[in-house]
């Protein structure tokens, strides 16, 4: 099915990068923005442009409103960028509920290894090796508990979303509590999911 508008649903370079691509194919495209990004590249580099209720990340986290944007701009197709929304097989499934075409993955395949948990539980299931890790819990007592288990240092990082958000390495114990605050606090900013796993480094 060609793609006759499409909605970028990110920003900053990953959206200028869609948006430019686009345009080399002749598919007009649109962005979104949140109320503090309204000077952005991004917003200029698209053809239209729609403002997001809400400042800072968490206004590209509502599916509801971007969805209701693609539609409402009389866009045909979402690409989600990635961070964010891109990972998140809710949006993917409301984007094609919608009735408009998801640039990704389907939705179930992004539900199974979206998560880096249920990623980590089909593998090892599978018998592929995997990094010495602990997720059965997410109290922090618990948690730092693993991190004595598997041994210092130690990776904490976000169960969703991906490209560097969400991770913090503890050294020693004394560092542990610290990481998990501050990897706990940005994967719940940038993904609106803050479980953790925490892993040998």
């Amino acid at each position: 099915m060609p793609v006759e508008k499409l909605l970028v649903a990110n920003r900053g370079e990953i959206a200028i990068r869609v948006a430019r691509a686009a345009g080399d194919l002749d598919i007009p495209t649109v962005s979104v923005f949140s109320s503090d990004d309204h000077l952005s590249l991004h917003t200029q580099a698209t053809d239209y442009s729609e403002g997001l209720d809400g400042s800072g990340v968490s206004a590209y986290l509502d599916i509801g409103q971007i969805v209701e944007i693609a539609v409402s701009t009389g866009c045909d197709a979402v690409h989600p960028g990635y961070g964010f929304l891109a990972e998140n097989a809710d949006f993917a499934q409301a984007v094609l509920d919608a009735g408009l075409l998801w640039i990704g993955p389907k939705p179930n395949a992004i539900a199974t290894m979206g998560s880096k948990i249920e990623a980590r539980r089909l593998a090892a299931e599978a018998r592929v090796p995997i990094i010495p890790g602990f997720s059965d819990s997410q109290e922090p007592d618990d948690l730092a508990a693993a991190a004595e288990r598997i041994g210092y240092p130690v990776l904490v990082k976000a169960a969703a979303g991906g490209g560097g958000k969400g991770i913090r390495i503890a050294e020693t114990p004394a560092h542990f509590a610290h990481a998990l605050s501050e990897a706990v606090t940005e994967a719940t900013r940038s993904f609106g999911d803050g479980r953790v796993i925490v892993e040998r480094y």
